[in-house]
């Protein structure tokens, strides 16, 4: 490195990890042609006994590895980057395509090859980006019209994996991703992946998993999705009782200076010791017994000096914000987290793709330096004899995309025992969507939120729905209906003379009078006012309702989901449909389903929870709304009136208070 006075004064630039290109030979069973691949997916199963799975998306292969400690047999992967193809290609028998997975085409190719192979397990974590309004409305109407993709199109990632699945239809599927795709309002593309594989026949079970509950020492959320065929009951792995910090994880590693690199190029190799824990114990397995006193890829960039000097001065806690004036290259106000260093007695922050560019989230506990390619690794659960092809930020960026092989493990071994002990799974997502859309459609005890139904497959209109949860939100019963069939014959109120306004108005305020809510109806009467000369954004997007009406985003929300918008095209296709989840709504799943949503996780598991309950067909938005209405008026906080809930059979915790009702009726 340079002496400080010759560096170019302000030079901010990261020092990409340069260093060794390994390049890994292909597995000795590799196989490049199809004919070949056949016969040996065949053979392997008969040989082995083993089930076989197919890992999409694959990047170097973590799915794939803890696939295999779970007992499956990984003979085919599909990636579309080089270095992680190779990395692949390295480590596991079969195929390891670098295929363009958008082109229909090649997923008909693949799809065909997957079953006529017999794949049992299909695996991947599909790339999901996000969608304009109008390829939103197209996917929708295509999924809840039960239509697959025309094949003269190239297709988002994530349907091109869904497609593979239906061409294959394998025992099992094993998809992982970022919580955020169960995050987003309408939880878009995780409902249409949940209602296909439905359609397809499989049970589907998702969740967002703390990867450090399976032995992975890092602060990392997966979103994970399960589907099985037969309606079988996916069973989730108990945790991990050990936890494994930072230190359990490299603790044993030796020390290295900044920028180091040993003799032999991509071949060379550091002096280990031996392991300590049993975390330790485990990455050394397999590693050759001539390598066992070598660690390859202990390497990382060089160090700045001031760099050098600001992670002396660092502990876990401090902030960039905390360092000298000096070393604080980056403006604070927008960098505040741009240095991190590692708490050796907790979960390292999560490894991703971008330490590949700079490492400074992720500088060691001890040494003043950022982590190196094989502490990254073993953050990640890959064993030490685990090597990545091409440079240090190659492998580095492949560390970072992977998936902990610890989770595949875990993941791929629950699969296999609920498989091998099959449970019935109960009523899908779809069987519970239809359910509460047949009760809000027909029941005539809907009446908490008169104004959430509709009448001979009419919505009320857009006005009625906001104006009533302005003026009636916790009133009593007997004002509800009062003032909600005054607000239904008055749907449109700019609509009316002069006179038929002055009749409204005055009715609205006689019911109101001696209330407490003189200040709503005024509101209301102002909003009517409002309406009649924005009507193009009364009926428009979420975003223009708030933004035009002032509305809070609960009753803006409420009011999207109530009264779609309509596409000539497609009906309802264009319309949201946002996924709310009240403390209400929230209640009726954690009882449903017999779990705690309502009172922990409920940004994830909550809207997981929730989604689970009213699909994304074209029946999931009455049953959202019919959610809604036995949140309010029967699956109440205190004595939930069971026997009339149209769950009730499925309820885990209805199930529980209609054994009860015998006992009760002769106690009495």
């Amino acid at each position: 490195m340079p002496a400080p006075e010759n560096r170019k004064k302000n030079s901010y630039g990261v020092r990409l990890v340069r260093g060794p290109f390994l390049k890994l030979p292909p597995h000795k069973e590799h196989l490049d042609d199809a004919d070949a691949f056949l016969d040996y997916a065949r053979s392997v199963r008969a040989t082995t006994n083993a089930p076989l799975a197919a890992d999409f998306f694959s990047g170097a292969g973590g799915l794939s590895h803890g696939l295999e400690q779970a007992g499956f047999k990984v003979v085919l992967g599909a990636d579309h980057e080089p270095f992680a193809n190779r990395t692949h290609a390295h480590h596991f028998g079969g195929m390891s395509l670098d295929w363009d997975l958008s082109d229909p085409a090649v997923v008909a190719q693949v799809g065909g090859l997957v079953r006529d192979a017999q794949i049992d397990l299909i695996a991947g974590g599909p790339p999901c980006q996000p969608f304009s309004k109008a390829g939103r409305s197209m996917i929708r109407y295509r999924v809840q019209s039960g239509l697959r993709d025309p094949h003269d199109q190239r297709r988002d990632l994530w349907r091109s994996f869904l497609e593979i699945i239906d061409i294959a239809r394998p025992r099992a599927v094993l998809m992982e991703n970022v919580p955020d795709m169960a995050l987003d309002r309408e939880m878009f593309i995780l409902r249409s992946i949940v209602e296909e594989l439905e359609q397809m026949g499989y049970s589907v079970e998702e969740g967002v998993v703390d990867t450090w509950r399976y032995g992975v020492p890092q602060f990392r959320q997966r979103l994970i999705l399960v589907a099985l065929q037969d309606n079988t009951r996916f069973k989730w792995p108990e945790e991990t009782k050990n936890k494994v910090t930072v230190w359990n994880a490299i603790g044993d590693l030796p020390e290295v200076v900044g920028g180091w690199r040993p003799e032999g190029g991509e071949n060379g190799w550091t002096e280990y010791s031996g392991p300590d824990t049993n975390f330790q114990r485990e990455m050394r397995k397999g590693v050759p017994t001539a390598d066992a006193n070598k660690v390859f890829d202990h390497i990382t960039r060089p160090v700045r000096e001031d760099d050098r000097e600001a992670f002396e001065s660092m502990t876990h806690a401090t902030k960039y914000t905390d360092l000298s004036q000096e070393h604080q290259r980056y403006r604070g106000d927008i960098f505040d987290d741009k240095y991190n260093r590692l708490n050796e007695n907790d979960f390292s922050r999560t490894i991703t793709a971008h330490i590949a560019k700079d490492g400074y989230w992720y500088i060691h506990p001890r040494q003043a330096r950022t982590i190196t390619v094989r502490e990254a690794a073993r953050l990640q659960t890959f064993p030490d004899y685990f090597r990545f092809d091409g440079p240090p930020s190659a492998a580095f960026r492949q560390i970072g995309n992977a998936v902990p092989p610890k989770i595949g493990h875990v993941m791929g071994r629950a699969i296999m025992e609920s498989l091998d002990a099959a449970e019935d799974a109960g009523p899908s997502t779809r069987d519970i969507g239809q359910l509460l859309n047949d009760w809000m459609q027909h029941s005539e005890h809907v009446r908490a939120l008169p104004w959430l139904r509709w009448v001979e497959d009419e919505p009320p209109t857009r006005w009625s729905v906001i104006a009533s949860e302005e003026l009636l939100d916790r009133a009593p019963t007997s004002l509800i209906k009062r003032v909600w069939k005054l607000l239904l014959e008055n749907g449109e109120p700019w609509k009316l003379s002069a006179a038929q306004r002055r009749v409204f108005e005055e009715g609205l305020q006689l019911f109101i009078e001696n209330t407490g809510r003189e200040q709503r109806a005024e509101r209301v009467l102002a909003l009517a006012l409002q309406a009649g000369g924005a009507q193009q954004a009364l009926d428009g997007s979420a975003d223009e309702l708030r933004h035009t009406f002032g509305l809070a985003d609960s009753v803006t929300d409420l009011a999207v989901l109530t009264t779609p918008t309509v596409s000539s095209e497609a009906p309802d296709a264009g319309a949201e449909e946002p996924v709310l989840v009240t403390k209400g709504v929230l209640r009726v799943a954690s009882r449903f389903q017999g779990n705690e949503v309502d009172r922990k996780n409920r940004l994830t598991d909550g809207r997981l929870a929730v989604a689970r309950m009213i699909g994304f067909g074209d029946y999931s938005r009455r049953a959202h709304l019919g959610l809604i209405e036995l949140a309010n008026r029967w699956c109440r906080p205190q004595n939930p009136e069971c026997p009339e809930c149209p769950l009730r059979f499925h309820c885990e915790e209805g199930k529980k208070n209609l054994e009860l009702l015998p006992t009760l009726f002769q106690t009495n």
